[in-house]
């Protein structure tokens, strides 16, 4: 572990210290958050992220060396080990590497190159590669044999270029020198399949696409691979060939006699056949993994942004799931969201019909004391706010509520465990109003790839974002900590420490024998061990528990320490609790000790004078503005509120209430310049929008969150001034390309603009193809 522990300390910029404690923790079997909260002194303060870093690069390097040791033992076993080998491999820090080292003496399938050796020609391809002075007919004469099929010198010199093709492929250093250059001059090309243009039409802003490979962003890369996996598109990714030749000429021809020149042929067949489609692979699926790095770093923390969307706490709350010809699901829950009255309304029927549902509505608000309605945000969410609002109930909030993964959780086996006698439109109702109670413990029931954020979720490796979405949630729910006795399972899995299987048991026993009264009876809770308990103990909350700090995240295992608090200033831990001027008088100095450090101490202290606190913001109310409730009321111009649905590498997609979210794209987030929407918005937050452009035909909204904004002109007007238009710093699309495609040509010393005329060209650029620009942006999210 120690060189492990350099490397990993040296890529993260830690102590290995720091590196060694964390691992030696992890393979103790405690979790994350556990470590990062309640073992701080041992790490040295590392944070959730830097010990999931510790965590995910030392599983990389643990499977490097399997990998290693696989070889090691192939080569062995091929007799093929020599101590130089052994040693070669042994240095390799990177399963690249490890691989081309092992690549020559790989078994392989049967090669043109096999097929040469078999035939006597590998001496041959030595003797041609040392390019001496003896000519070609003197080398071959010695290796022709008409019984082994090389009847000819053409034969022989055809198997020998093989070998050489195959050579030079699998050779280190030359494997090296390819994958730098295709590191720094691959372009990522797409063209349209002849024939899938009506099919493909959603991808048309890459019917003719190319740009460098290292500067394609997530999001495109990923779209153009989905298209390419559609048979829509057909995607390449390579540099120029007749420079990768001259880099494989520069290292193998030393000569310019005719050895040189079947060398020069070997290369030729060596790059188009082997090493180039070799190379290709291998950068098509290192740019792969690193969008999916990206795709998933954006789903994550979007995740982690609507898990953590303030709760509005225990109200008494009538949930409506919306709905024209079938009708709103009506449903009632108490202040715990315990399920008391459905039944269905139908307010958009005819008059008859709303006021009826009227009548039903008022009634249900008055026999369940309803202090809250949520609505979901979906089809007819607008008209029943209008409805429930032209009721005038006093003193009641109406709020509308995402219902993203709403469905999903209705049909699942989770809902029906729940709600076994009630139908799929009872259990979406229900997930509705529980979500504006408390949205994190709702969304956990839901699989996190169906709450609505992030970009291109199922083009990613799946595994990769099973990992890092149920990381996000355990850090949220840890975090957040979870109320014992009223927690469900779902929630409850999610605890440090526990698991589905420990989740169930303890629910069980709750409702064998009633409600926990401390924490030290999760003991008695069947396979909930010592280190479950000490993993756990610290994020679950009892509400009124015989132990003060039972309520707080202060960990049993620290209840000694603060109980010498309390005594040595003649006070009990509850009043130590209420009375800030008691812990004022705490000298945390003298309670240092090797396992207890002022990082823990200060968390003790701060629990102490907020115990159970909750780090989600407060809850405000939020309503969109009256009378815009469909694409087709939406004025360039108008100002309106609006929440954050999602944020993407490119903009943010924010919720206007008209059942499609408009853009805001990074350029109009601030009046500043925005390389990360996140720096400036969150998922759920509450933001005022500037329409700046609406299509209604193809349901597209732009929008704008800076103060002074440039609203698009009309189209006719647009498409007349860019006809007037012809600017020379744009390059000509190439064939297949629109306009909303156009690359900024290269600026050389040669066609540098002038400068004085640059600023007008910029500003007649921004006018007339900004909008075009976002546009083709947000027809690949759509």
């Amino acid at each position: 572990m120690s060189n492990h522990s350099k490397i990993i300390a040296a890529e993260l910029g830690v102590a290995e210290k720091q590196v060694i404690a964390t691992i030696e923790l992890l393979d103790e079997g405690a979790t994350v958050p556990f470590i990062s909260r309640y073992r701080k002194e041992a790490t040295g303060t590392l944070n959730e992220v830097q010990v999931a870093a510790v965590r995910d690069r030392f599983q990389q390097l643990r499977e490097l060396d399997k990998r290693r040791e696989a070889i090691l033992k192939a080569l062995v076993a091929l007799d093929k080990l020599s101590p130089e080998l052994e040693a070669k491999i042994n240095a390799a820090n990177n399963i690249t590497v490890i691989e081309d080292i092992y690549l020559p003496y790989k078994p392989k399938r049967k090669t043109r190159a096999s097929e040469a050796r078999k035939k006597g020609l590998e001496p041959l391809a030595r003797q041609i590669l040392e390019q001496g002075k003896e000519s070609l007919e003197e080398l071959s004469a010695n290796y022709l044999n008409i019984e082994l099929g090389v009847a000819s010198l053409d034969e022989a010199l055809a198997g020998a270029r093989d070998i050489i093709a195959e050579m030079i492929s699998e050779n280190l250093e030359v494997r090296t020198l390819m994958r730098k250059y295709f590191q720094q001059n691959a372009t990522f090309k797409s063209t349209l399949i002849k024939g899938k243009e009506e099919e493909g039409v959603k991808y048309r802003d890459y019917f003719g696409w190319e740009e460098p490979l290292k500067s394609v962003p997530s999001h495109r890369l990923l779209a153009i691979r989905r298209a390419e996996n559609e048979n829509i598109l057909k995607v390449e990714t390579m540099p120029a060939e007749g420079a990768a030749i001259n880099i494989l000429e520069n290292q193998f021809v030393k000569s310019t006699n005719k050895s040189a020149e079947q060398i020069k042929l070997a290369i030729k067949d060596s790059y188009k056949r082997l090493l180039g489609p070799a190379m290709e692979t291998e950068f098509r699926g290192i740019s792969k993994e690193k969008a999916d790095e990206e795709a998933i770093r954006v789903f994550a923390e979007n995740a982690r942004q609507l898990l953590l969307a303030a709760p509005m706490g225990g109200k008494n709350v009538m949930a409506i799931d919306p709905g024209f010809r079938t009708g709103c699901k009506v449903v009632c829950l108490d202040s715990q969201g315990k399920l008391l009255e459905n039944t269905a309304i139908y307010p958009h029927n005819g008059k008859k019909s709303e006021q009826d549902s009227a009548t039903v509505v008022k009634n249900l608000i008055t026999t369940y004391k309803v202090e809250a309605i949520a609505i979901g945000n979906g089809t007819a969410g607008r008209e029943t706010e209008v409805f429930i609002r032209g009721l005038s109930l006093p003193d009641i909030l109406v709020i509308m509520v995402n219902e993203n993964g709403a469905s999903v959780y209705s049909a699942s086996n989770v809902a029906r465990e729940e709600f076994p006698k009630q139908d799929i439109t009872v259990r979406g109702a229900v997930s509705i109003g529980r979500r504006l109670m408390d949205p994190l413990a709702e969304l956990v029931k839901i699989d996190p790839k169906s709450i609505g954020v992030g970009q291109y979720q199922h083009d990613v490796d799946q595994n990769k974002l099973q990992t890092s979405l149920d990381d996000t949630v355990m850090s949220c729910v840890n975090a957040v900590g979870v109320e014992l006795n009223t927690a469900s399972k779902q929630i409850l899995s999610y605890v440090s420490g526990l698991g589905p299987q420990l989740a169930q048991n303890i629910v069980n026993y709750r409702n064998e024998h009633g409600a926990f009264k401390n924490r030290e009876s999760l003991r008695k809770v069947p396979r909930l061990g010592d280190k479950a308990f000490e993993q756990a103990a610290g994020f679950l909350r009892i509400r009124h528990a015989e132990h003060a700090l039972d309520s707080s995240g202060v960990h049993p295992e620290r209840y000694a320490l603060v109980n010498k608090m309390a005594r040595d200033l003649n006070c009990n831990v509850a009043q130590l609790m209420k009375d800030p001027e008691l812990r004022k008088q705490i000298k945390l100095q003298y309670y240092v000790s090797e396992e207890i450090g002022l990082p823990t101490l200060n968390d003790i202290m701060a629990e102490l004078a907020k115990p159970g606190r909750d780090p989600r913001e407060q809850f405000e109310v939020f309503s969109f503005t009256e009378g815009v409730n469909a694409i087709a009321d939406l004025k360039v111009g108008m100002k309106l509120p609006g929440i954050v649905t999602n944020i993407t590498n490119f903009g943010a997609f924010v919720d206007i209430g008209v059942h499609q979210d408009g853009l805001v794209h990074t350029s109009q987030l601030a009046n500043k310049f925005v390389l990360n929407a996140n720096e400036v918005v969150k998922v759920a937050q509450r933001v005022e929008v500037t329409v700046v452009e609406v299509d209604v035909a193809r349901k597209r909204i732009s929008l704008s969150m800076k103060t002074q904004v440039a609203t698009a002109k009309p189209k006719q007007e647009r498409k007349r001034e860019n006809v007037k238009s012809k600017d020379s710093s744009v390059a000509k699309p190439s064939a297949g390309r629109t306009n909303h495609q156009r690359k900024p040509a290269i600026v050389t010393k040669k066609n540098k603009p002038n400068q004085t005329n640059a600023p007008q060209k910029e500003k007649r650029n921004a006018d007339g193809d900004l909008q075009m620009k976002l546009e083709a942006l947000k027809n690949l999210f759509k």
